[in-house]
């Protein structure tokens, strides 16, 4: 029985506390090599260019160059973090954009921001894993980012058909800024001017809170919380139950 099989019964808490950094690494590569071994091109990794998408983008090139990613942009994207995504996709053109150019209100981040990140953010994902034929998506999600992140496992099936690889989700911020120090991994220019997480520019802001998390979307109902990506279906058929 490989690492996939047996996550589901593990006590994350305990893996975050007990597991040193090199281990935590160690266990990241496996769950990727085990995944691509099963799911080989259809394991996608999704890169948000965030600090935790570059870690895992990494992980998973170094277990196989061939692996493919995809990444979301939208219309409100900072400018370091559009340059930050251009030059990415010009040294890794296995990365592909997806985006939505959809008529939307003004201001609709203010007004409907669930509306406006299902329709910019949710949508192009969809798109991704219908477009690329995703059976495993991997994601850089940590339990340890937010409220909103305690209850994913390492290996999920959320949609049926679709499986959700983590496999960061134990990490701690800054094992996450010690793997990228270590192997010399680019950051978005933005993380040097006091961001901790990073979105679109209108919800996105620099705080001084223990939350990771804390600046993204405040002044709505969505403060601290998410885009949807991670907590809408991504496939038109009902929800599973595990690998």
């Amino acid at each position: 029985m490989g690492l996939l099989e047996t996550t589901k019964n593990e006590d994350l808490k305990v893996l975050v506390e007990t597991l040193n950094f090199k281990e935590k690494v160690e266990r990241s590569r496996q769950l990727i090599k085990e995944a691509y071994a099963r799911y080989g091109d259809s394991l996608v990794v999704a890169n948000s260019l965030g600090k935790d998408s570059v870690a895992v983008w990494d992980l998973a090139k170094r277990v196989d160059t061939r692996i493919r990613g995809f990444i979301v942009t939208t219309r409100y994207k900072p400018a370091e973090t559009v340059v930050f995504m251009n030059e990415s996709v010009r040294k890794y053109p296995e990365l592909k954009i997806y985006k939505s150019d959809v008529e939307i209100p003004d201001k609709l981040y203010e007004t409907a921001p669930d509306r406006c990140c299902d329709l910019l953010k949710v949508e192009p994902v969809k798109r991704a894993v219908e477009e690329m034929h995703v059976k495993c998506w991997v994601t850089g999600l940590r339990c340890t980012e937010g409220r909103t992140r305690t209850d994913y496992r390492e290996v999920e099936e959320r949609d049926k058909g679709l499986i959700k690889l983590n496999p960061i989700l134990i990490w701690k911020e800054r094992e996450i800024w010690q793997y990228l120090a270590l192997y010399g991994v680019p950051v978005n220019p933005l993380y040097a001017e006091g961001y901790r997480s990073l979105g679109c520019a209108p919800c996105t802001k620099i705080t001084s809170e223990d939350n990771e998390r804390a600046g993204r979307w405040i002044g709505t109902s969505k403060c601290g919380g998410e885009c949807g990506i991670h907590t809408r279906p991504l496939k038109n058929v009902g929800a599973g139950e595990g690998i």
